[in-house]
């Protein structure tokens, strides 16, 4: 990391951290022709950013020529893509601990379970030093700040869980993989629990609502909330019962992950790099893809406006990011489209991780900035059309990138980033440069110690399980039940009241409304058991902190 306004400034055409009066050595900038300068002059930032890279350029590397992504464009989101084994994650840990010494937190999804390492200084192999060589980079080992997550606690990590009412309809449509209608139908359920007070807390909750709208005590219900089929619900019941019985009930309950967890930095001021583990679910992509966006989501609900500041709050990293856009409903999509677009504003820069562009639709495409493309395979008539594209969403460039993209080795990439003035950079070919962090996990051993020893550890490793909609409709229908007996022993001594009329008859979910508790939250407008049900982007909603 370098801020070249406390360095003496470049001469017209110099490379960035040069000097007008420095000799130009044998390949430096100074030799190149007129497009490399062109390239070279597009990096030559004045304020705070972070270092990528030295140029390449007709197969040499140029150290002389740093390619950098500006500390403030890093809200305007970014896009990491190319082919397995190419270098993405390395890519990710080198951008990360920049962003930490420069006091910005991260948050990364570990999804191999080989991104612990950030948490401790890296070994200088003969690769690495090479590569600090060739990119002229001063490599220090260096450990960097970091909390360790795991969904439900499964794994190394402090457990990270959400209530279903907060997680809302539409994300759970996504992971219970239901179709537009039923999508549409589990939000009526959503809005009738949170017109009712009946806190969606954990599956057994929303089974126990869904349940009760499905029996003979709630078909009146059903017809109330805009005519939700019982075909349709049984549908949703069954959903249910099938992703509880593939052990995903862990991920929902309490205590709630508090998204602002994620916003910390530590007493040197460094940023908290957050790294949310997720090898012991890396075969429920839906889940873990979907469990992402609702922490992003809920930043979004909660964050303030703070426009364009010095640099970001939070940067997001969006791992294997065509799992959260594959099978995705229409809404789903406008939600993401939506939360990107507007969540730059809130301080918060999201980069995605993927294969190629074509992975993210074209509305989320266009609001990604800061580009950093590893190399693609072109082996079939699918890899050629997938090429072709991804060249096509690049500016116009002085190298032929068909052919530069098939050739990039490991650690390298194209970029272009977005200027300080927020103009896209001229594309660049890159030899990155090596993470100061270990390069691969650490023990288990250790991860587990720093897991214990964290002070939210403390705060979210036990579950708790209160009383919600699943307590409170067994409590009724037990009253019902006994309040049935007790009629049918009146009506044996004697004949039961006539003319009363049928609206009188209590449902269920009446004498659960109809509680002392009920009705004084009744006189709360807007409130069900201090929660605000304010459902925004993805319907989710937030307990008022």
């Amino acid at each position: 990391m370098r801020d070249s306004e406390t360095m003496p400034s470049a001469a017209p055409g110099a490379a960035p951290g040069t000097t007008g009066n420095a000799p130009a050595p044998g390949g430096s900038a100074a030799a190149l022709p007129r497009e490399a300068l062109e390239i070279a002059s597009g990096y030559a930032f004045s304020g705070p950013a972070l270092d990528l890279g030295a140029l390449l350029w007709d197969g040499q590397c140029l150290p002389d020529v740093q390619i950098r992504i500006p500390l403030p464009m890093l809200n305007r989101h970014g896009l990491v893509a190319g082919a397995t084994g190419t270098g993405k994650t390395k890519t990710l840990q080198l951008i990360a601990e920049q962003l930490s010494a420069q006091g910005v937190p991260v948050f990364l999804a570990d999804i191999k379970g080989d991104v612990s390492g950030i948490s401790a200084p890296g070994v200088a192999g003969d690769k690495v030093q090479e590569r600090a060589r060739d990119v002229h980079q001063e490599w220090t080992p260096t450990g960097y700040p970091a909390e360790f997550y795991a969904l439900g606690g499964m794994g190394h990590g402090i457990p990270v869980r959400a209530t279903i009412t907060s997680f809302g309809p539409v994300l759970l449509s996504k992971v219970l993989q239901l179709n537009q209608t039923q999508e549409q139908s589990l939000g009526l359920i959503f809005h009738y629990a949170d017109q009712k007070g009946l806190e969606l807390v954990d599956l057994k909750d929303l089974r126990a609502v869904v349940t009760f709208l499905t029996s003979d005590e709630g078909k009146q219900e059903l017809k109330g909330i805009g005519g939700l089929s019982t075909a349709t619900a049984g549908v949703i019941l069954r959903s249910l019962t099938a992703f509880e019985a593939q052990g995903m009930s862990p991920f929902f309950g309490e205590p709630e992950f508090d998204t602002s967890e994620l916003l910390r930095t530590v007493s040197d001021g460094r940023g908290v790099v957050s790294v949310l583990e997720l090898p012991e679910v890396q075969d429920k992509p839906q889940l873990f893809s979907t469990f992402l966006m609702w922490l992003l989501a809920d930043l979004f609900h909660d964050l303030p406006e703070v426009g364009d500041a010095d640099k970001p709050k939070l940067v997001f990293f969006f791992d294997e990011a065509h799992l959260l856009f594959n099978d995705a409903s229409k809404a789903f999509l406008d939600s993401i489209t939506q939360t990107v677009r507007l969540i730059r504003s809130k301080g918060v820069g999201v980069f995605f991780v993927t294969q190629t562009p074509k992975d993210v639709p074209a509305d989320v495409l266009g609001q990604l900035g800061n580009r950093v493309q590893h190399a693609l395979r072109a082996f079939t008539p699918d890899d050629q059309k997938a090429l072709r594209a991804t060249v096509k969403t690049f500016p116009n460039s002085a190298y032929d990138l068909e052919e530069l993209l098939t050739g990039l080795g490991t650690g390298e990439a194209v970029v272009t980033v977005l200027s300080e003035k927020g103009a896209p950079t001229p594309v660049a070919a890159t030899r990155l440069r090596a993470p100061g962090s270990l390069m691969g996990p650490v023990d288990a051993a250790v991860l587990d110690r720093a897991v214990a020893a964290s002070p939210l550890y403390g705060r979210y490793a036990q579950a708790v399980d209160r009383e919600s909609a699943y307590e409170k409709l067994t409590a009724a229908r037990e009253v019902a039940a006994a309040q049935g007996v007790a009629a049918g022993s009146g009506s044996a001594k004697g004949a039961p009241a006539k003319g009363r009329p049928a609206k009188e008859e209590a449902s269920v979910v009446e004498q659960v409304v109809g509680s002392g508790l009920f009705k004084s939250l009744a006189r709360s407008v807007g409130t069900q058991i201090g929660r605000e049900i304010t459902r925004s982007l993805f319907g989710t909603a937030r307990r008022r902190r």
